[in-house]
């Protein structure tokens, strides 16, 4: 099995991991269903499937939204996130810093797809 195959299918499961993780939030249907999208191209990716436009667009939402919820300090929202030492949320701009990262996350990890796809 290609490396690519094995990355992409713990990526797959590391979405499915966050999507749970979003039920209780307080906009469920929208985390979990953008997660959901990236485990389908995590699932297209692993069978060789790279559509352009669709990963295009993917790519550049997730960008623009991880800069949209991007907290205004990085190290005070880790600080904040250390010392809670667990996973509730306890402030917007907690939600908004993890929202953010996610977004990037899904971005990163579907951009490799996306130069494959417009290599052709």
């Amino acid at each position: 099995m290609k490396l690519s195959k094995i990355i992409y299918g713990v990526w797959a499961i590391l979405f499915a991991l966050f999507a749970y993780w979003q039920i209780n939030d307080p906009d469920p249907e929208v985390w979990v269903s953008i997660y959901a999208v990236a485990i389908i191209f995590c699932f297209l990716a692993i069978r060789g499937i790279f559509p352009k436009i669709p990963l295009t667009v993917l790519v550049t939402v997730c960008l623009i939204g991880a800069f949209y919820f991007w907290p205004d300090s990085v190290s005070g929202w880790i600080g904040q996130e250390v010392e809670q030492g667990d996973l509730t949320m306890k402030t917007p701009e907690m939600e908004e810093g993890r929202e953010s990262f996610g977004l990037l996350i899904i971005a990163l990890v579907n951009i490799p797809g996306l130069f494959k796809a417009w290599r052709g």
